[in-house]
């Protein structure tokens, strides 16, 4: 494949995760006006948002198995396909029951471009997986901060709410076209190395004996723990930023929203400097443990001392190591550990995450009864997990491996 068809493929996978982004707050962004049109309040259409997570647990895993199945490509154009489905029925739909169908279809979409498009930048850039994931989680950012000022907007101007659902359809029915003349690497090797990748800095090698071993089997465990914990501690952050600030800390409204506009700053800066460092300066491993110590650190000392100075720091600093990429590299180390199984692994680990999604909102909740405050001690503890399971990470990869190369060996971390 050439560098300018590589990079063709490339734009439009990134693409597609920029829609996404708006797409993961355009029900919550519309809240009023969809609220509205179905004859509920904001609990009906927050009940429709819910739907998400169901679509996305029902498909990932199998979704996973057949993408490496049948191809990456195949499984990228189901999930930009069934998005332009959710964008196109939400704003067709007249009740919560038909809004919650095509819910659960943006879930299903979101767990069809995951398995499509993941594997697919590890098979396109085998000497930068962790970068390229990465930069996933950058253009979904990109997507949740553009579609909030799109909406304002509209709303400004008193033009129809539908619009932004209809942008959305139409901007992946156009990648949809373009997609369908991109190429994509062969699953079963790796794409040529660029010449200008030193070799030696590569995660993880394929291992020549692709069969499982007990070393292997609890590594992909831990990971896919640490999947939930790295999607909770973010999720839950994000969630309850702004009652934290407005309940506990005290601040009015307008500055408590703006600890969530500072916390997304914070992820995107996160993510530009984790590409920029991450394989070339420090080794995945190392940044896992590093971005979940100061995590931890950080949501500490915002739960002792919740004042309005240190809120802020500290909203920029759990966006830049929480929110910056770090679910991205466990998933990277994931997909090397098992390189055969890359779209299988991505479902696992995925699903996860969407779990985390489900469980969080169930715990706060009943916490909330109790205090924000606690909410925020739950998220350390979480926070803390994330670090046992970085070091155990850690731990399992010094342990040498009989059937790994030596230099495969030194190279892991």
């Amino acid at each position: 494949m050439s560098r300018k068809e590589r990079l063709k493929t490339t734009f439009s996978l990134y693409f597609d995760y920029l829609i996404h982004g708006m797409a993961i707050v355009i029900l919550a962004q519309n809240m009023t006006a969809l609220g509205t049109r179905w004859h509920v309040g904001d609990a009906g259409v927050s009940y429709v948002i819910s739907s998400l997570g169901i679509g996305r647990l029902l498909v990932l895993y199998i979704a996973g198995y057949l993408s490496d199945r049948f191809g990456r490509r195949l499984f990228v154009k189901i999930g930009i396909l069934t998005y332009i489905c959710f964008f196109v029925g939400i704003i067709l739909s007249q009740t919560v029951v038909e809004a919650y169908f095509f819910g659960i279809l943006a879930g299903m979409a979101n767990s069809f471009l995951d398995t499509g498009t993941y594997p697919a930048l590890m098979e396109l850039y085998p000497n930068k997986q962790a970068a390229a994931n990465i930069l996933i989680k950058a253009f979904a950012s990109i997507g949740e901060l553009i579609l909030p000022i799109f909406v304002a907007t509209l709303e400004g101007f008193n033009l129809w709410f539908g619009w932004s659902f209809t942008f959305c359809a139409v901007a992946m029915a156009v990648n949809f076209v373009f997609m369908w003349h991109r190429q994509f690497p062969d699953m079963a090797q790796d794409a040529a190395p660029e010449p200008e990748i030193d070799t030696s800095k590569r995660v993880l090698a394929e291992p020549e004996d692709s069969k499982m071993t007990p070393r292997k089997l609890l590594l992909g465990i831990v990971l896919t723990i640490f999947g939930y914990i790295s999607m909770a501690t973010f999720y839950l952050i994000s969630q309850w930023l702004t009652q934290y600030g407005e309940q506990v800390v005290k601040l009015d409204m307008v500055h408590a929203r703006m600890l969530v506009s500072i916390y997304s700053v914070g992820s995107i800066l996160g993510v530009i400097t984790t590409v920029m460092l991450v394989e070339r300066v420090i080794k995945p491993v190392w940044f896992m443990v590093g971005d979940t110590l100061l995590s931890f650190v950080t949501l500490l000392l915002m739960a002792m001392f919740p004042v309005g100075w240190l809120m802020y720091i500290g909203s920029f600093i759990i966006g830049c190591s929480a929110a910056s990429g770090v679910m991205q590299i466990g998933l990277t180390i994931m997909g090397n550990v098992f390189p055969k199984s890359k779209g299988r692994i991505t479902g696992i680990y995925n699903t996860a995450g969407a779990i985390a999604s489900f469980s969080i909102p169930v715990f706060t909740g009943i916490l909330s009864k109790t205090s924000v405050h606690s909410i925020m001690w739950f998220d350390v503890g979480i926070a803390l997990v994330g670090i046992l399971c970085a070091l155990a990470v850690m731990a399992i990869l010094r342990k040498r491996d009989p059937n790994a190369e030596s230099a495969t060996e030194e190279d892991l971390i």
